[in-house]
């Protein structure tokens, strides 16, 4: 970050210098073209930073470098730019440029950031801190949905597992069992889970994708849902709790197999 009286970086977060293939455009990569051209700049750009080939303090590219790399304008430079700074990433001071900012400074919670962490090599500490966020949110948001839900919010919460039971493909259980939890969320009528419950969606996508090909029983990890239905069903908070928190440990076991 910029000192404000010299307007250079400090000495904290001085120029890093960064392998040159993180300046290139990967073989593979299909040509950016049409109206979200800078989206897709943007999610290259974000992927980078968060995987590690940008530390925080690095000074990026210019706009032309970026322009020259993935052959785009640099007005679709300056909008990717300004969509990683509304995200906490980078931020950018004239005759300076773009620099990265601190981790703790990043907005950890927005879609776009998840994806990157799940996409990148570190994904073993991704999925553990998805696990922990959920075993603080989810048992209590669970009793609360046992005590609080509407007809129809239970209807919601019930056709996500029906789905759950009858997919026939990988993308559809990991569907399934994302909706199953985010209704549970909103099940339980406090306003600022919802919004919450909407940005870690993402998070459990990338999670249940990889614990459902890990998991060699299906139908036990489909019972532990059942008894999580149930339970808010016939409105037992504690009992539904309970249920949350056992089928919590099971992830938790798979994704400690995983890892050795």
């Amino acid at each position: 970050m910029p000192d404000k009286k010299s307007g250079k970086p400090t000495a904290a977060l001085e120029v890093v210098m960064v392998d040159r293939s993180a300046t290139t455009r990967r073989p593979n990569s299909p040509r950016m073209t049409g109206a979200s051209v800078h989206v897709s700049l943007a999610g290259e750009i974000g992927l980078r930073i968060v995987r590690g080939d940008y530390p925080p303090g690095t000074i990026l590219p210019n706009e032309a470098k970026w322009s020259e790399v993935f052959e785009v304008s640099r007005s679709a430079v300056r909008e990717a730019i300004k969509m990683l700074m509304a995200k906490g990433l980078l931020s950018s001071r004239p005759k300076i440029g773009s620099w990265v900012e601190p981790k703790e400074r990043w907005n950890l919670l927005d879609r776009d950031v998840l994806g990157w962490y799940a996409a990148s090599p570190d994904r073993e500490s991704f999925l553990r801190a998805v696990q922990e966020l959920r075993h603080m949110i989810e048992p209590e948001a669970t009793a609360l949905a046992a005590e609080r839900r509407t007809d129809e919010q239970m209807t919601a919460i019930s056709q996500a597992l029906h789905d759950m039971d009858q997919a026939t493909s990988l993308q559809q259980r990991t569907e399934s069992d994302t909706r199953f939890h985010i209704a549970i969320l909103r099940a339980s009528g406090n306003d600022l889970l919802v919004p919450l419950g909407v940005l870690i969606e993402s998070a459990l996508n990338h999670l249940f994708a990889h614990v459902t090909r890990e998991e060699d029983n299906l139908r036990y990890a489909l019972k532990l849902h059942e008894n999580i239905e149930k339970n808010i069903r016939l409105q037992r908070p504690n009992m539904a709790r309970n249920a949350v928190r056992k089928a919590l440990a099971n992830t938790d076991d798979i994704i400690a197999r995983w890892s050795r």
